[in-house]
């Protein structure tokens, strides 16, 4: 049985209110004693209410549950990044609610997910993904209208850039573009982009800027 499976059969058993021992929950779901008790440490340190502990048997308190839902890649990282911007907020209670809710998403994702892919909040890339997301809606519209940036970087670099399109990379969001300033293509990280501020005229597409060119030079000629 996959970990995350168990971990619902355990909250499931656990709604009833009544207290259940390690050792009965381990023959039911025919795993060893010390995997129940780090299963309820799990779910204990996800924020689910559960009272008890080791010798004494487990039970859970009343709380808001919801159905199982399935989640694409897609809204995973949707997910993760609405928690990353709440979790930076500085609002106590927000920022708290934020990463219990981050730890139960990942106390439920399958095991073979590698570490650093997990979805647990960390000081590191969470707070980079949530500082440069006030950079992105402003990136995406250059992007729709061809309009070039101004972007002043946090290490004191500036370049005049035609904004192409905008990269994730592993819970890192990273902008694609031509720079004029330097006159060839670069990628920033959105976390490492002190201002952004549009500027006046638009961009046509040219041979060798475009975006088809940028990915051609970094994947290689398409083969056919």
């Amino acid at each position: 049985m996959k970990r995350a499976d168990r971990l619902y059969r355990l909250m499931e058993r656990l709604k009833d209110g009544a207290r259940h021992r390690a050792e009965d929950l381990a023959r039911d779901l025919g795993v060893s004693v010390r995997t129940i008790y780090r299963d309820m440490d799990t779910l204990i340190d996800s924020g689910v209410p559960v009272i008890g502990e080791r010798g004494l048997g487990y039970a859970a308190l009343e709380a808001i549950t919801l159905p199982p839902i399935n989640l694409t890649e897609a809204e995973l990282e949707a997910l993760h990044l609405g928690l990353a911007v709440v979790g930076q907020t500085g609002e106590a209670e927000l920022a708290g609610a934020a990463r219990a809710l981050s730890s139960k998403i990942d106390a439920l994702l399958p095991e073979d997910r590698a570490a650093p892919a997990q979805f647990g909040f960390a000081a590191y890339p969470f707070e980079e993904a949530a500082r440069g997301f006030r950079h992105m809606p402003a990136f995406r519209a250059a992007v729709r209208a061809r309009q070039k940036l101004r972007i002043a970087m946090t290490d004191g670099t500036q370049h005049l850039l035609r904004p192409l399109e905008l990269r994730y990379w592993g819970r890192i969001w990273a902008c694609v573009g031509w720079s004029e300033t330097t006159d060839a293509f670069a990628s920033f990280r959105i976390d490492q982009i002190d201002t952004l501020s549009p500027v006046a005229g638009l961009f046509v597409d040219e041979p060798g800027k475009r975006l088809q060119d940028y990915r051609q030079s970094v994947d290689g000629p398409a083969t056919p």
